[in-house]
């Protein structure tokens, strides 16, 4: 029976339709909710500011809280275009040019096709990101063209979801030629061009740009995309670095578009930057205009507000760290604003502020940031009032844990001592939640201050105590979870067959690779401490046994514990020695490993003062040349450990390692040898064990020492040898030819 023609996959047509209805609806609603909505306000947990905004209306200024207005509409492009602009996407992702010029000529005519569209392309999906990639790689005059083309709809680009990205990245890039225009200002002068257009400079534009902006930052910095990008403003006006910051300009979660060989940021961004007075002026502008008409409680509002915290907090370090730190005594600062008390005392209103939100997963970042940059007498205030009792408690919570690291960073030696005394006995409870922030912050704050680390030590000791009494490193680095696989094709170490497979324990998602990271890191700031704490690591490590040590070298995340045992200052020659002689017979096969690799390479350091194991080093990877010349791991130990010299030259190898390992007694291992076989034999002399075969030993030995005789000086001998033998059958005097030989020698 015929059966009833259906169209295939309509269910799931259907459930895709009603998906993107909904997600479509949601995202509307969160981009398009009034700050004043009390169902959003009761949900964010942030205080309604209708009082603010029905003021500002009643008295006809605009306080920047209006609704939200629709973003214009740029158009789409057609097929074509998008299949131009997503090949040439492609091609500057991979930055695969011959050269600069060949490079500038693509982006040339990438502009060229692009005239006209540049808003469509920042507002598409699909080619935004050439948008970005063509920024990272313009020139001045390129980026000055494009900001003319945004010009006048900035307030519109930074909302989008896709164009905020591309007006972040044209802040960015453009910030530095405002300091190169400032310090070296271009001949043209404000006079028109040779092509006709009026010059406009950099500082000019960006000023353009705050002056769309102005009446609407209170908005904007609870916004969900254009939040990002008056961040990006803030610090370029004030001239702080663009990298520091990172964590405040973006999400987790962002997408970075990046081209291949190309750093996102250049050294001018990293920098502190001369800026214009103008800037200074505008940045105070905008800082004054973001929470004008904002009092105490809708000012405290922003500081549970998932996008409007990190704004916050940027606001709080420009106000204290640019317009310095008597700033925050006037009355109209943010931080005198959202902290009116003074001083802070347990039964003030911002004490209750604090402590509601210390431990709060968004609040306690701005507790961080009041701690680390507020003035000294505020912090005085703040710590003794509300903190010094209870260093012990807060340490012990997740959250307020990275408040406490903070407050160490600030204490003076006696109150750290105090704070180092109450946080001991919470150390086997850090420990074992595997909360090692605040022990790493201890240890910098306690040899910075020059405070006794032999009771924190003790207490570590305690809480990874082996049978035995000893450091159980293995526990803190979680060894246990790492699997020492089988060889590869029943070899026993792996270089004389294939090159090995990625080890399954260094791809298993199972693992637990916070725990892990976390006791690396511990581990790592335990031998940067000198004395008691670096000691710890260093006696453990020497007594596991090489199949453990190997299985960590393979571990990406283990491994760095080993490099930085190889390089420490603090390891002494004999730790180094112990530790380094129980990878013999693994150093070709962890040349070969991506991860201990970098072990084999930290070796080299290691081997400082101990010029004969780095030879022995160099040994075994000569033995296993080719396996390493095969892989890439292999080729740069090779590289990094000289051993082309060393095959080549090996006496300007050895020499060479003689300075660099700093070992005056560096010996090779033929010298070695013939220098026990002289000693035994003159042992055996002075014993009275002297035979025909210890002395025919000791002769061979000695005859070896004797240094060897050049080409000249055998020719001479055969010469001298052969004019006698001429004088011998001719009758001359014998006398006289060995007092010629020896005057020839």
């Amino acid at each position: 029976m015929p059966r009833e023609n259906k169209k295939r996959g309509r269910r799931a047509e259907e459930k895709k339709r009603k998906l993107e209805e909904t997600e479509g609806e949601e995202f509307d609603a969160a981009k398009r909710q009034r700050v004043s909505d009390p169902d959003f306000a009761e949900q964010e947990g942030f205080v309604a500011l209708d009082a603010q905004e029905d003021a500002y209306k009643a008295s006809g200024e605009g306080n920047g809280y209006e609704q939200r207005p629709e973003l214009p509409f740029f158009g789409m492009l057609d097929e074509e275009e998008q299949e131009y602009f997503k090949r040439a996407d492609e091609m500057l992702e991979m930055n695969n040019f011959a050269d600069p010029t060949e490079r500038s000529l693509f982006l040339a005519n990438v502009y060229r096709e692009a005239e006209g569209k540049e808003l469509k392309i920042a507002n598409s999906q699909s080619c935004s990101r050439l948008m970005e990639r063509l920024i990272q790689l313009s020139s001045p005059s390129q980026l000055k063209t494009l900001f003319q083309t945004f010009s006048g709809n900035f307030m519109h680009l930074i909302q989008h979801r896709f164009a905020s990205h591309c007006c972040e990245k044209l802040f960015i890039r453009a910030a530095p030629f405002v300091t190169k225009e400032l310090l070296a200002p271009p001949s043209v002068g404000a006079e028109e061009m040779a092509n006709g257009d009026v010059y406009v400079s950099m500082e000019n534009l960006f000023l353009y740009t705050i002056g769309e902006l102005e009446g609407n930052i209170g908005f904007l910095m609870t916004d969900r995309f254009a939040s990002h990008a008056l961040r990006v403003l803030l610090l370029v006006f004030a001239g702080e670095p663009l990298v520091e910051a990172k964590s405040l300009l973006q999400s987790k979660k962002k997408e970075h578009v990046s081209v291949h060989g190309e750093s996102q940021l250049g050294e001018e961004q990293q920098v502190k930057r001369a800026v214009p007075d103008s800037f200074t002026e505008a940045l105070q502008t905008l800082m004054s205009s973001s929470v004008a008409g904002l009092d105490t409680t809708s000012l405290r509002a922003l500081a549970t507000h998932q996008v409007g915290n990190p704004t916050l907090q940027l606001l709080i370090k420009l106000e204290l760290n640019h317009f310095g730190k008597q700033k925050a005594k006037e009355e109209t600062s943010i931080l005198r604003t959202l902290l009116p008390d003074d001083p802070i005392t347990p039964e003030s209103d911002s004490a209750t502020f604090i402590n509601g939100i210390i431990y709060d997963p968004i609040g306690s970042h701005l507790v961080e940031a009041i701690v680390e940059n507020a003035p000294g007498k505020m912090f005085k205030s703040l710590y003794k009032g509300l903190l010094k009792d209870r260093m012990a408690s807060l340490a012990r919570n997740e959250i307020a844990g990275y408040v406490v690291c903070k407050v160490l960073e600030r204490l003076s030696k006696d109150d750290l001592y105090a704070a180092h005394e109450q946080i001991l006995p919470t150390i086997p409870a850090l420990v074992e939640r595997s909360r090692f922030g605040v022990i790493k912050t201890l240890m910098q704050r306690c040899q910075v201050r020059e405070i006794d680390t032999r009771s924190l030590a003790s207490q570590l000791a305690e809480a990874y105590k082996t049978a035995d009494g000893g450091f159980d490193i293995r526990a803190l680095l979680h060894v246990s979870e790492i699997e020492l696989p089988a060889p590869v094709n029943g070899d026993s170490n792996g270089i004389d067959g294939e090159v090995q497979a990625p080890r399954q324990a260094a791809q298993d998602p199972s693992r637990n690779t916070g725990a892990r990271l976390q006791g690396s890191l511990l581990a790592q700031e335990m031998i940067d401490v000198p004395g008691a704490l670096s000691s710890l690591v260093f006696d453990s490590l020497v007594t596991l046994s090489p199949e453990s040590l190997l299985a960590m070298s393979r571990d990406p995340i283990i491994s760095r514990t080993l490099q930085a045992a190889m390089s420490s200052p603090n390891a002494t020659v004999i730790s180094r020695r112990k530790l380094i002689q129980l990878f013999y017979g693994n150093i070709g096969e962890m040349a070969l490993e991506k991860s201990a690799s970098r072990v084999v390479d930290a070796i080299w350091d290691g081997t400082h003062g101990l010029a004969f194991i780095r030879e022995r080093i160099a040994e075994e990877l000569a033995e296993d040349e080719p396996a390493l010349r095969d892989s890439p791991c292999g080729r740069a130990v090779w590289k990094n450990w000289k051993m082309d010299l060393y095959k080549r030259k090996r006496g300007e190898w050895i020499k060479q390692s003689k300075i660099k390992a700093s070992n005056d007694g560096f010996q090779s291992f033929s010298e070695v040898d013939k220098n026990k076989s002289v000693r035994s034999a003159r042992k055996q002399t002075r014993n009275g064990e002297h035979t025909p075969e210890t002395a025919q030993r000791q002769n061979g030995a000695e005859e070896q020492q004797k240094p060897k005789k050049t080409a000249l000086q055998l020719a001479r001998e055969r010469h001298v040898a052969k004019k006698a033998k001429e004088a011998s059958g001719g009758g001359f005097n014998k006398a006289a030819t060995g007092a010629n030989a020896s005057a020839i020698s």
